[in-house]
């Protein structure tokens, strides 16, 4: 059993650990320093550091908002954390109690459908994209509170008919719970070094 740290050297670490890892939940957070919830939320209060959606937006506006051509980065359903156009993104949506139904907390399926088609839309380094054909699965019921993980990736380019087809997977930890893939229409060809023209 390890001793617990004084509040100044638990604030030092957690600072650190936030720092490396600005999506760590306050969850995560009082399990690795064996504290309650709350007692992370104040040292967070007193070190200014914002809530996990405040950090979250932070560094996808930082990182994406020059680059994402496809549509405004607030328009994307989940907050985007890595991107690289024409080539892969992935967002988080943190279930709510406005994503689910009353009676069984089960998150609506156009949420999770929404969070994957914006990604996709985002990821096309065009002014304009629009889905012209998805083929969906829904693996599993996603619940109130659960954290939704989908990441894309470009299968193919089809450059003659403006054409990029995007596979998205979504996760709750380690387990698919969702998968669709994408048929965007780009609205300009591309050639091949992937310019438009």
């Amino acid at each position: 059993m390890h001793m617990r740290r004084n509040k100044k050297e638990r604030q030092r670490l957690l600072q650190e650990t936030i720092t490396e890892n600005p999506f760590i939940t306050d969850e995560e957070l009082a399990e690795k320093f064996q504290v309650s919830i709350q007692t992370i939320r104040l040292d967070r209060l007193e070190l200014s550091i914002p809530e996990l959606r405040e950090r979250i937006r932070h560094v996808a506006a930082k990182r994406f908002d020059e680059n994402v051509k496809a549509l405004p980065l607030e328009e994307v359903v989940g907050e985007i954390i890595d991107m690289q156009l024409d080539q892969h993104g992935i967002s988080i949506l943190e279930i709510g109690p406005e994503h689910v139904f009353k009676r069984n907390n089960i998150a609506r399926g156009h949420h999770l459908f929404a969070q994957a088609n914006s990604l996709a839309v985002a990821l096309i380094n065009e002014e304009l994209a629009l889905t012209a054909k998805a083929n969906i699965q829904y693996v599993r019921p996603v619940r109130l509170k659960e954290r939704v993980v989908a990441k894309a990736k470009v299968l193919d380019i089809e450059n003659d008919k403006g054409r990029t087809v995007v596979e998205v997977k979504s996760f709750v930890g380690t387990e698919v719970v969702f998968t669709g893939t994408f048929e965007m229409y780009r609205s300009n060809k591309m050639d091949e070094e992937g310019n438009s023209i």
